[in-house]
């Protein structure tokens, strides 16, 4: 499978399957879709396609051009680097066998927040329930529920969440002293991080989070004023001013590393890259701005009609960074990154997060959901921390989740890369998880190829 597209004055040609990606001159770039289909056919001789290729379109190359271009994309094919097979869905064992241990948790430690941020999914930290604060003997039990059902695994991951973690920070630093408690006897290591919207952070808070928490993620949307209709107090005041100057000294007494400043965008900032390069000039160095999930309903929900300006404002957003970076100006965003060596091994590239299965969302009460965006729907509700997973159906119906479970995702060129997207989202717009949602694809399509196109630049500044 090939994936061609242009940007920034580059033609870039992706070798899905190979995981290739070349910068090609113009003649090759329009050889490639030529080719394909005869190589797919499983004709090979270079006379051949030499022959089927001049038939089959007026090129304005010289014969000699063309000539040289397609024993170029043949040499390539023969290389493994094009036109590769698809090794992975016959690598696609049966999934409900595998085994699977627990490696991640999210903490829901405040099902209750000190803002009222119109488009928060946890309406307000309530999730469809009551408003409560986890006990520490709760959290206890959830610990001890990861380190029990974790395997051979060593590092796991506890993700302090809410609502607003803040509001219950004592039973938050209990936690991280009982889990400290377990590492050693149990050949675990914990990795604690904190999701906050910094209205409560002090010094004496953030002395213990940079002490403690490998990352600590903080909510902010970008502009004052966008940030302030999107996540006021509850009395309706903004929440900017009091925010910023904290995260900024978070973000200086950690060296600029391991956090990250995340908004939100919606119907109201489609310039959303305008918030990124806000962000940015306040001094944040590692910046996530997220296009809001909301139902059509909603009257800031990102519509079909959005998407262009949104493609747009991300080309824009590429094109600045590279232009920042020469400057000596750069910083990261969360949805540009992305490794081309390495990256995730093919479990995670076919299944994802992990959803259901390695990670898991825990209610103040004790109550184990798939993650943190299924939590108070009763249908998705899978044991909880003293009994452990009681619906071994609904884990068994994650395990399946995949990129081959999905007929969107088969045929498309991003389903290494996102995984087949979020479970939730796809149940949340199409009554099942294994379908996707499909402005949220449109998105992270892009994203893909601008951040390709971001490492082709790095590349190239590096010869």
């Amino acid at each position: 499978m090939i994936h061609q597209y242009k940007s920034n004055g580059y033609n870039i040609v992706m070798d899905v399957n190979s995981g290739s990606v070349h910068v090609v001159d113009d003649i090759v770039y329009d050889m490639i879709p030529l080719v394909e289909p005869l190589v797919n056919e499983g004709i090979k001789d270079v006379d051949t396609i030499l022959a089927a290729v001049i038939n089959l379109a007026n090129l304005p190359y010289p014969q000699e051009e063309i000539d040289e271009a397609v024993r170029e994309v043949l040499e390539l094919e023969r290389e493994g680097q094009l036109f590769a097979p698809d090794i992975y869905e016959n690598y696609v064992f049966d999934f409900k066998k595998r085994q699977t241990v627990v490696k991640a948790l999210c903490l829901h430690i405040a099902h209750d927040c000190n803002l009222a941020c119109k488009y928060c999914f946890a309406e307000e930290g309530e999730y469809h329930g009551r408003r409560a604060l986890m006990s520490f003997e709760v959290g206890k039990k959830a610990l001890d529920f990861m380190v029990a059902n974790s395997g051979n695994r060593v590092n796991l991951e506890v993700d302090f969440f809410g609502g607003e973690p803040l509001m219950n920070w004592d039973v938050v630093k209990r936690l991280v002293e009982y889990g400290r408690s377990l590492e050693g006897p149990n050949n675990k290591k914990f990795r604690f991080t904190l999701t906050t919207n910094g209205v409560l952070l002090n010094d004496e808070i953030l002395d213990f989070v940079n002490e403690e928490m490998a990352n600590v993620v903080l909510s902010i949307d970008g502009r004052r004023e966008i940030h302030d209709r999107m996540r006021p107090f509850r009395g309706g005041q903004g929440s900017y001013d009091s925010i910023v100057p904290k995260f900024q000294k978070v973000a200086e007494s950690r060296d600029q590393m391991n956090y990250y400043v995340r908004g939100t965008f919606t119907h109201h900032n489609l310039d959303f890259a305008e918030d990124v390069l806000h962000l940015a000039d306040l001094g944040f160095k590692q910046i996530s701005v997220e296009p809001v999930v909301a139902q059509p309903t909603d009257d800031y929900a990102i519509t079909e009609a959005d998407i262009p300006k949104l493609l747009s404002e991300y080309d824009r957003l590429a094109a600045e960074m590279i232009k920042r970076k020469k400057e000596g100006r750069a910083f990261h965003f969360f949805h540009f990154m992305i490794d081309l060596q390495g990256g995730p091994c093919v479990a995670k590239r076919l299944s994802g997060c992990g959803s259901g299965t390695e990670y898991l969302a825990v209610t103040p009460w004790g109550d184990l959901y798939p993650c943190h965006q299924f939590v108070g729907n009763e249908k998705f509700l899978m044991g909880n921390v003293e009994e452990g997973i009681v619906r071994e159906d609904i884990r068994d119906e994650f395990k399946c989740c995949n990129v081959y479970a999905k007929d969107k995702c088969k045929r498309c060129f991003a389903k290494f890369y996102c995984s087949g997207g979020c479970a939730a989202n796809s149940y949340n717009f199409h009554g099942n998880i294994n379908d996707a949602y499909d402005v949220g694809c449109e998105l992270q399509k892009k994203r893909i190829e601008c951040a390709i196109m971001l490492k082709v630049a790095e590349m190239e500044d590096a010869e």
